[in-house]
């Protein structure tokens, strides 16, 4: 009994001395959010019709990441195309998770930035502290840590 804790608990250790990528986060928020679907989640639509493509992006989240990058000028392409979704996601986490975006884009990022991210792409700017957020945290992390 006392081995296997020990066991769980260097285990637990390792996953959070390891570096985490920004390719890793979001392959695993889009296997959370769109994981059974083919063609990597390109053309899913959920959430009664407000969340859309690989990352489920509401239009919300697109209208505030476009006040960042002006690129980013047409919400339905969302809906078709993954490289689309993933530069709104960046958009979004560099006006609300700066930090841990670049930790994670040099390579350097740890679970704690991989659950900021993911939580707040899962519950606003601020779901990074909102408990609702808590059980879709559980499983990127199931994700990022396989």
């Amino acid at each position: 009994m006392i081995r296997t804790i020990l066991t769980l608990l260097a285990l637990a250790a390792c996953a959070e001395a390891q570096s985490y990528t920004w390719r890793e986060t979001l392959d695993a928020i889009r296997v959370v959010e769109t994981g059974g679907e083919p063609n990597e989640g390109v053309g899913a639509v959920g959430d009664r019709g407000n969340a859309v493509g690989p990352y489920q992006i509401w239009k919300i989240y697109h209208t505030d990441a476009a006040e960042r990058d002006s690129t980013l000028t047409d919400y339905r392409r969302c809906l078709m195309s993954k490289d689309y979704s993933e530069r709104v996601v960046r958009a979004y986490m560099h006006r609300y998770a700066r930090a841990a975006l670049l930790r994670l884009e040099a390579g350097t990022g740890t679970l704690a930035d991989v659950e900021r991210i993911s939580r707040i792409h899962n519950g606003g700017p601020r779901g990074a502290s909102k408990d609702a957020t808590l059980a879709y945290w559980r499983k990127v992390r199931r994700e990022v840590t396989r």
